[in-house]
């Protein structure tokens, strides 16, 4: 039975720059890179070598722990570089776009009639598998687990978030294989998990063979951690994987068409974006293409949204999981009394320490100041108010902070993700990096209980 939700704490913040419902001309990027830091925990070993010629779906690296997990190339060309950090860790590897999109063969069928074995072993030689997750540790999914459910997210709150409705318009068919691919590959539930507005795309008010929830609330409700704690709560010793929409088309393509569609529909926000725009690029675009010309100086460059996103310099790359390229202010220039918050009308606090409560509606141009610099960690009541979860969040984060492995499993580590403290971290008065802190302890769970 579909379930309705409604997410009560939380804020939007509205930022200028959101993209304009229209596609630009596409863009064919002249490289791309593919980190395996993308992906936590994750230990790579390499399947090709600088000089290598490549087709879009072949195998650039896979998991040391799992090496049915490949990693595979979004476009057809040579790998130009394969960089290295400290002890030789692999950072990224780069494949020269030749723009003949020569790509690998896969099976090619409807899902409603393949095994759950063909399906499994599909997704797996294409690469597509690490677009699923799982919880608990918000890490690559294991093939050899069954989950109890997966759930699926049609919509993004963050701040300057592509509109999911209208990037999947259109490609309904692709978006159906998906859901009866991904229907094979648990016996429980998967849930389909869109807004509760009445604007639904009929993509997703009308898709078949999962189960339908509507969210409303103001961000994080477009986070599936927070959808699956209202929906079905993750309890210790269970997995649920979790993918977006968007990535469900991924795999309702391999199906259909035989081959890995690692096109993008990529979301280019933020006040520094001269003219906002959806572009259709590939995974791991290089950023200075898909900017030619648009944009202006002096910003900061994130691949993802303001709140969870990477910072990346102008020429950098699309990071593998992030559909917007978000471009702000940088900020660091002293304001006239900058230690009275109140003055002007152009910030933004989650209390009223700022006019900006007086237009909650209005449009903002915020820049990347921190605004202060991390102090002693005190309780404020602050996280309580943007975090929708029945968990004590600064308990939970200071059991983190002192690597409690029992404490944290009593407060509910397994539920949640750094996405989910995102908000919590921007309210901060402390100025903690809420999500690296998540991120850690999660690893370490991760590491002590398998």
């Amino acid at each position: 039975m579909s379930k309705d939700v409604r997410i009560r704490k939380g804020v939007n913040i509205k930022l200028k720059g959101a993209a304009e419902k229209l596609y630009a001309n596409p863009v064919s990027t002249s490289d791309i890179v593919i980190r395996p830091t993308d992906f936590p925990t994750l230990i790579p070993k390499l399947s090709v070598k600088v000089g290598d010629k490549v087709k879009v779906g072949s195998p650039l690296f896979y998991n040391k722990e799992n090496d049915q997990i490949l990693f595979t190339s979004p476009v057809s060309g040579e790998v130009t570089e394969i960089n290295r950090g400290e002890k030789r860790k692999v950072l990224e590897i780069k494949v020269k776009n030749d723009g003949a999109d020569s790509a690998e063969t896969f099976k090619q069928g409807d899902p409603n009639t393949l095994s759950k074995e063909e399906i499994l072993d599909n997704i797996l030689k294409s690469g597509v598998w690490p677009f699923i997750r799982q919880r608990p540790f918000d890490v690559i999914a294991n093939p050899t687990e069954e989950p109890k459910a997966i759930h699926v997210t049609a919509l993004d709150t963050a701040p300057l978030a592509p509109d999911y409705g209208f990037v999947v318009h259109g490609q309904e068919e692709a978006f159906q294989a998906g859901l009866d691919a991904l229907a094979k590959l648990t016996s429980g539930k998967v849930h389909l998990n869109i807004t509760g507005d009445a604007n639904a795309d009929a993509a997703f008010s009308g898709a078949k063979n999962v189960q339908v929830n509507k969210i409303s609330g103001p961000h994080p409700a477009g986070n599936v951690g927070i959808q699956m704690h209202h929906i079905d709560p993750i309890n210790k010793g269970e997995v649920v994987w979790v993918l977006r929409a968007l990535d469900v088309i991924t795999i309702g393509t391999l199906f259909k068409e035989g081959k890995l569609d690692a096109s993008r529909s990529v979301a280019i926000t933020g006040s520094k974006v001269k003219d906002p725009k959806y572009i259709k690029t590939v995974v791991g675009a290089n950023v200075a293409d898909l900017l030619k010309d648009n944009v202006e100086e002096g910003g900061r460059y994130i691949s993802g949204n303001p709140l969870t996103g990477t910072q990346i310099p102008a020429n950098g790359y699309l990071g593998f999981y992030d559909y917007q390229l978000t471009i702000i202010p940088e900020g660091g220039e002293n304001r006239f009394m900058g230690w009275l918050p109140f003055i002007g009308f152009n910030g933004f606090s989650l209390s009223r320490t700022s006019f900006s409560f007086l237009s909650p509606n209005k449009e903002r141009d915020l820049d990347a100041n921190m605004n202060g610099e991390e102090r002693a960690f005190v309780m404020t009541g602050q996280y309580e108010k943007v975090f929708p979860m029945d968990i004590y969040p600064v308990n939970l984060v200071k059991s983190m902070i002192v690597e409690d492995i029992d404490l944290m499993e009593n407060l509910g580590v397994y539920e949640v993700a750094p996405e989910d403290f995102a908000l919590c971290e921007y309210s901060c008065t402390s100025k903690i990096e809420t999500q690296k802190i998540v991120r850690e302890a999660l690893n370490l769970v991760r590491k002590e209980t398998s």
